[in-house]
């Protein structure tokens, strides 16, 4: 166990434990993303959402943070009360059980930056003892359930950290860009395109042709793979709620998507074109903010 604050006196935890299995991976992202990650108590019921139904937060600080989760599970019980410390210094942090089944488990995660963009990853599953001979087939359920967690972490930490480099190197707006006949560009949607270095996806709402950013304002998490749900877009990240239509929040945070670029059409030749949001709509064909009707 490294040195460093010990995070289980400060908790008054006393019972005993054992250490029923560890688990090890390399996550090809920096140990800033990884701290990140582990501070979100947001995704749970999100990007593991195969895991975890739901989570009830209490409270958060410097320290880490507390919160009641829902397990994916029928059976009775499956709420329980988690919490993580963290402890900077010596690279590592806890989640601990403090109610529920399982209460008293401590599952320390150690990190080892290796590189830039590189960081190792030890997992140490602490059960109590009381569980007796049932500690390695519990160990290695938790092994197993980790490595599923950490594989939906890493593609969205890798994900977060090509975005972030991509902010930099936006190429300024172009004046349009020609998506071809309207009758061809339905058959395509929903469709994403790439416009002056930003992504936005293309989707018919009830016969209006609709464009949306396709980055979540939050954690810019990926809206193109998104069913758009009575004109609503939900990350799969961290269930923000967008208005596809306006990029307007639906569920109180205080965000808003992207401004989209102008869908506009020529009435001659029925071709279908993006247009920059700053630039003047062109002389003739009749321009739309965002979406447009097409017959």
């Amino acid at each position: 166990m490294p040195v460093g604050l010990d995070l289980r006196i400060i908790a008054g935890v006393t019972e005993a434990l054992v250490q029923a299995a560890v688990y090890r991976r390399t996550v090809q992202v920096s140990l800033e993303r990884v701290w990140e990650n582990a501070r979100d108590w947001e995704h749970l019921p999100w990007l593991h959402a195969s895991s975890f139904s739901a989570i009830d937060f209490q409270e958060e600080g410097d320290w880490g943070w507390r919160a009641r989760v829902t397990l994916q599970s029928e059976d009775a019980g499956n709420v329980i009360g988690i919490e993580l410390l963290t402890d900077e210094p010596a690279l590592r942090y806890v989640t601990r059980t403090v109610e529920g089944a399982g209460r008293g488990t401590e599952i320390w995660t150690v990190l080892e930056p290796k590189d830039d963009d590189i960081t190792d990853i030890e997992v140490q599953f602490h059960l109590p003892a009381s569980v007796g001979s049932q500690a390695p087939l519990l160990g290695q359920a938790y092994v197993v359930l980790y490595a599923q967690l950490w594989d939906e972490d890493e593609a969205m930490m890798l994900s977060r950290t090509a975005e972030l480099a991509s902010r930099g190197d936006r190429s300024h707006d172009p004046v349009s860009l020609d998506l071809g006949p309207s009758d061809e560009l339905r058959k395509t949607l929903p469709r994403t395109v790439d416009f002056g270095g930003h992504r936005f996806r293309i989707v018919d709402l009830e016969g209006d042709l609709v464009v949306h950013s396709a980055s979540c304002p939050h954690w810019l998490g990926p809206l193109d793979g998104c069913e758009v749900e009575n004109g609503f877009i939900i990350c799969p990240w961290h269930g923000y709620r967008f208005d596809a239509r306006t990029g307007e929040s639906a569920n109180g945070h205080k965000l808003r998507l992207a401004a989209a670029p102008r869908l506009a059409v020529d009435p001659e030749t029925g071709r279908v074109r993006l247009e920059s949001a700053s630039s003047k709509p062109g002389g003739g064909p009749e321009a739309f903010h965002a979406q447009a009707r097409f017959p």
